[in-house]
């Protein structure tokens, strides 16, 4: 393994360890559906999604459970391969770390709990985003900022870009 590649690594790990500790906190503290209110648009609650984003095939009977999370192994090993090519770079590396992090923080809850530990709530009056948890902004951020990068004219990149 490349020496660039640890500190990536580590920041996968990183996301993984603070994944799963918000998310061991929540099932610790709180009532399977339970909400509280800490803000006018912004609620902690416990919920379990089986789905994807969005609850996406949530409903889909448990084979979704294995799917999930074969593609996320799958995801994980095109993104090691990607780290291994961008190591010695900045942002594409620091992405990538974020989505791998992530990645694996959800799979870990698949394992655990047949489903993904969802606690964030954002809200405006009463239309809500679906909950999501540190795994899913890890995934969210890192997808962003691979997704921005590619606009950045190749010109302009450099090996600390």
């Amino acid at each position: 393994m490349l020496p660039e590649m640890r500190k990536w690594l580590a920041l996968a790990l990183l996301i993984i360890v603070l994944d799963q500790i918000t998310k061991a906190l929540v099932v610790a503290n709180f009532q399977l559906g339970e909400v509280r209110t800490l803000t006018s648009f912004f609620d902690l609650v416990f919920v379990f999604n089986p789905g994807a984003a969005f609850s996406f095939l949530a409903d889909a009977g448990g084979w979704q459970r294995w799917f999930f999370t074969a593609l996320a192994f799958a995801i994980c090993g095109w993104l090691f391969f990607l780290l291994r090519h961008h190591a010695q770079e900045r942002l594409m590396p620091f992405a990538i770390a974020l989505v791998m992090g992530g990645a694996l923080g959800n799979v870990i809850d698949r394992f655990a709990y047949g489903a993904v530990v969802d606690f964030l709530s954002f809200h405006i009056d009463k239309y809500y985003w679906p909950a999501f948890n540190v795994a899913d902004s890890g995934i969210t951020v890192g997808a962003m900022l691979i997704i921005w990068r590619q606009f950045v004219p190749s010109s302009s990149r450099s090996q600390s870009t």
